[in-house]
């Protein structure tokens, strides 16, 4: 008789990336150790319905992210939403992955406390939690109220202790992080102004950065 298949805890955490930057990198990193992920995918996003378009082309954003995370055990890259030619539906990118995944594998999902905020204007986002556990990266200087909506939801389906929520999904939690001082937007905002942003960025995506004459200001 087979062993049954151990459970496997997959995280997921969206973005442009645009560049990764270290506060990406290590807030993924503190999540997949805290919560004894087997994967943390970084999955970059190709047209946000809720965003700008990115500054640089998807195919630049998904090389950083790829060497961002070489050498950095749990953390991975996640290519699919690239493929789509049409806005990246988080709901379309949870049915793919939970499709590849054993029924009882745990996928979470990580949102940031703003991010979770505007969930009600997500396409389909009262299907979500059919598929993932959901994990909100809760800031301490986050003064945001969550709309109604959120608050009934919360209030059927949140767990105080994150690394104890069972079952593939359905469930909300937090994570307190206090995250490093850096955005992307000020790491766009250096570069085109010709400064380093060394220490900022890994050092290979920093390489691909300067190899590949990203974000700088137009002569």
């Amino acid at each position: 008789m087979s062993k049954a298949a151990a459970v496997r805890r997959i995280g997921i955490l969206g973005g442009t990336f645009d560049p990764v930057h270290i506060g990406h990198l290590r807030s993924a990193l503190e999540v997949a150790e805290f919560m004894g992920l087997d994967e943390l995918r970084l999955l970059p996003n190709a047209r946000p319905p809720h965003r700008d378009t990115p500054q640089v082309t998807p195919q630049d954003r998904l090389a950083m992210v790829r060497c961002a995370v070489q050498g950095a055990g749990r953390l991975s890259v996640d290519a699919r939403e690239l493929s789509r030619d049409k806005p990246s539906y988080t709901i379309d990118t949870l049915e793919s992955v939970r499709a590849e995944l054993n029924p009882e594998d745990q996928l979470f999902l990580l949102l940031g406390w703003d991010a979770f905020c505007g969930l009600p204007s997500w396409h389909r986002w009262e299907e979500l939690l059919q598929h993932c556990h959901i994990l909100v990266l809760q800031r301490p200087d986050a003064d945001v109220e969550p709309p109604d909506e959120l608050r009934n939801l919360l209030a059927a389906r949140s767990q105080s202790d994150p690394t104890a929520m069972s079952g593939p999904a359905g469930h909300i939690s937090f994570v307190w992080q206090t995250p490093l001082a850096v955005s992307a937007t000020q790491v766009r905002q250096l570069l085109a102004n010709g400064k380093s942003v060394r220490f900022l960025v890994p050092d290979a995506v920093l390489a691909y950065i300067e190899a590949h004459g990203l974000y700088r200001a137009p002569n």
